[in-house]
Formats: structure tokens, sequence, C-alpha cells
């Protein structure tokens, strides 16, 4: 959630700022809004003014026996109307929140300005791609190999979902613990969280109310629980409405869990095989950290999920997003694309996101300074995926094809394949 005195002292620059996000800003909205709330706070300071006047004056009135029927008469009708005003109050504050629930984060001065991703800005290249003739993907690849089974999935459940078998089961464990291995040496605590999310954790990292439709839902007695899209959600709820202490900072999570995602309104190549699925198992990397240290983070969680594709010897590129191709909820987002030989491009597997304050005054992140007042403030939340399992897995089938149809494993994975250095019918 933006900062509302971000909109009342830079209103003009902030509207620029989101119509770079594709977010059209209803300004006459937001004036009357903000002129009934600060009304109603001013209506109901006066009468709790009044009401402690009048309490004080029938205590008088009974200390020296004086009667006070005309003061309590006056008494009634003041709690009365105070009443009414909290009301009043309540209901002009949901409005105003929701208004603002409504609005993405603003981006930082370093992003880009674009409509689409075809303004997005490359930083690096890693790796060579593999001179491969007549590259197969990993569809034909995993079929062939006896490791991927879509036609069985499908009738177990239904359609983008997989069943990997054998040796593309250890795969998919492999890489998982792998990952988390590599990510608990550079300084993370492992979190396995509840994949089962309520309304408020959905808020707090901004899936809701804006992608109400893009999630499962599950009925859970008078309400309803939400499966995961990403670790990011429970993770980042983790220190919900929580005041941390300053030397607790920074705080570095990563966590694997099973993702769920409806993915509406995906369409075309990426449906076929494991690249977009309903459900994908991902390592997510979560930090908490003060807002000067919050670039310098970006770039190290970055940099942590490119040592995994490096580990495991594949090409990729780095993408910094721009304003109009970032998510609802972040400040920066950087986007690691590995190399596809069957697609000829780079393709997402990755995506790193600073939030600034936006998730922490959603889901009530605070610490306490280390200074002399001590005062609260908003903590900066950051997260990527290193990586996402699926994909990853996808494009070591690719990369690693061999021409008599083997796959050529990385070595950092042999030992978590019980040695096997590669994969075949």
């Amino acid at each position: 959630m933006l900062d509302p005195q971000l909109l009342r002292a830079h209103l003009d620059t902030t509207i620029q700022s989101l119509k770079y996000r594709h977010y059209d800003f209803d300004r006459t909205m937001w004036t009357e809004l903000e002129r009934a709330r600060k009304k109603a706070i001013q209506d109901l300071e006066s009468l709790k003014a009044e009401r402690n006047k009048m309490t004080e004056l029938i205590r008088v009135r009974k200390q020296s026996q004086q009667d006070a029927t005309d003061l309590l008469e006056q008494q009634k009708v003041s709690s009365q109307a105070l009443v009414d005003c909290e009301q009043d109050m309540r209901s002009i504050e949901s409005q105003w929140q929701s208004f603002l629930a409504q609005i993405p984060n603003v981006s930082h001065t370093s992003v880009p300005v674009g409509l689409n991703a075809e303004s997005n800005q490359e930083m690096k290249r890693w790796g060579t791609p593999p001179v491969i003739h007549q590259p197969q993907d990993h569809v034909d690849l995993g079929v062939t190999l006896g490791i991927l089974d879509l036609e069985r999935a499908s009738k177990i459940t239904g359609t983008r979902f997989a069943v990997l078998k054998g040796m593309g089961a250890k795969l998919e464990r492999a890489l998982a613990s792998f990952m988390l291995d590599l990510h608990l040496k550079q300084g993370y605590t492992e979190i396995l969280p509840p994949y089962l999310v309520n309304a408020q954790s959905m808020f707090g990292t901004g899936q809701l109310p804006k992608f109400e439709n893009d999630l499962f839902k599950v009925p859970h007695g008078d309400t309803r629980l939400y499966l995961i899209p990403t670790a990011e959600v429970p993770v980042t709820n983790l220190y919900r409405d929580e005041v941390l202490k300053e030397t607790q900072l920074p705080i570095r999570h990563c966590a694997l869990t099973p993702c769920f995602r409806s993915e509406a309104g995906s369409y075309g190549k990426d449906t076929k095989g494991i690249i977009r699925q309903h459900q994908f198992h991902k390592v997510e990397l979560v930090s908490f950290i003060q807002e000067e240290a919050a670039p310098n983070e970006l770039e190290r969680l970055t940099a942590h999920a490119e040592s995994i594709l490096e580990a495991l010897e594949l090409p990729y590129r780095r993408m910094l997003l721009c304003t109009g191709d970032m998510g609802f909820s972040s400040h920066k987002t950087y986007d690691l694309e590995v190399w596809l030989p069957s697609q000829n491009a780079y393709r997402e597997i990755s995506s790193c996101s600073w939030f600034g304050s936006f998730q922490a005054r959603r889901a009530g992140l605070k610490y306490r300074a280390s200074t002399p007042k001590g005062e609260n403030r908003f903590l900066h939340t950051l997260n990527g995926s290193a990586l996402a399992i699926g994909r990853t897995w996808v494009a070591i089938l690719e990369n690693g094809q061999q021409a008599d149809g083997s796959i050529l494993l990385p070595k950092a994975l042999v030992p978590y394949m019980d040695g096997l250095e590669r994969i075949t019918s």
C-alpha cells in the first residue's frame, strides 16, 4: 500500500508515476475521500471533547449536590451523536482503505519507463548457449526418456498438471535439495510454512483484492483459505503486525513449497509441457531489511538466484523490468531468463523484487529503530525465485540433451543424483 503522505505531498508526480504502471488514478475520488475523512476525524474529536466537557460539568454539579438532570439528557444526545459519528468514520475509513488497496506500487527512479516487455533492459548475460542440431523440447525429451507423463496427469486431474517418473522425479527432488543447501550456505534460514493461508495474508503481500480470480480457494468453516501462489505469501506474513528490533535485521529466509496458480488468461505455447502449470515447486528467498539497505539487498538476493544458474551451468541473462511490465506490488524487479534451445530464446525462470514499504504497510511489518527516540519504522521487503524448479528441470533437459537422446547432467547435481551423470531411456 502506498504511503498516503506521498499522495498528499506529491500528488501530481505520483499520478504520473502510476500512469507508467498502467493505472489511472481517480483524483476526484481521492480528493472527496480525503475531505470526508478529514471532516469525520474533526467531527469525532469535537464530539469527544464535548463529551469530556459534559462529563466534567456533571461531576462538578454532583459534587456540589446540584441537579444535573438537564446535563444528563444532553449527555445522552451527545453520546448517540458520538456513536453515529464513529459509525460514519468506520464507513469512510473502509472506503479510504479500499481505495488505497487498489493502487499499485510506484516504481524506483532507476526503473526504465515503458509500456511492456519491449522496454525491459538487459543488464548482463552469463554462459554460452549450447550448439544443438535440431533441438527437441522438454516434452519430447521427457516422454521419450520415460520421465514425464502428461496424459496420465490429465486423467488424474486435468490439463496443466504433470507426473514426473523415475529419474524425472529424482531430478526434481535433487534440484530442490541442491538449491536449499546452497542458500543455507549463503546465510538464509529455512522455513517450512503452511500451504494454505487466510485472506489477510493474501492482502498483506498484494494478491488480494486485485488477483482474486487467479487464486485457488478452499472452503473452511464459515470462511475460506487460499492455496499459496508462492512461498512469498506465508513467509512474508510470518511477522505480520509485529514490531521487530533493528538488531534482528536483516532477516533472510528461504522456503521450498508447492505453488498453485490458476494462470487465468494464459495461452499459447507456454501451456504445453511444464513451463506454465497450475501446480509447481519453487524455492523462494525473502528478506526483511531497513530502507537504506534495501537497494544493495536486491543486488545480493538476485546474485544468489544467479548463483544457482551458474552452478548448474545454465546460460541466462538478467533483465531490469520497465514500469509497465512490473508486478502490482513491485518497486523494482530483475527477471532472470534461462536459455531454452527448443525456443531459441531466453525465458523467465526467476523474478527478484524489492517492494519498498508497500507490503509492510499492508501487513503491518515494522521495526523499532536503534535511535534515541526508538521510533517504529516500516520494514522493506524483498523476495526472489531461486529457483522455479519445474523451469529449471526444463532447462536442464533442453540444454543437456545429447545426440544419442540422453541428458548430460550438470556436475553440481551429480552428488544429488547418487553419482548419476546422465539420464538415459
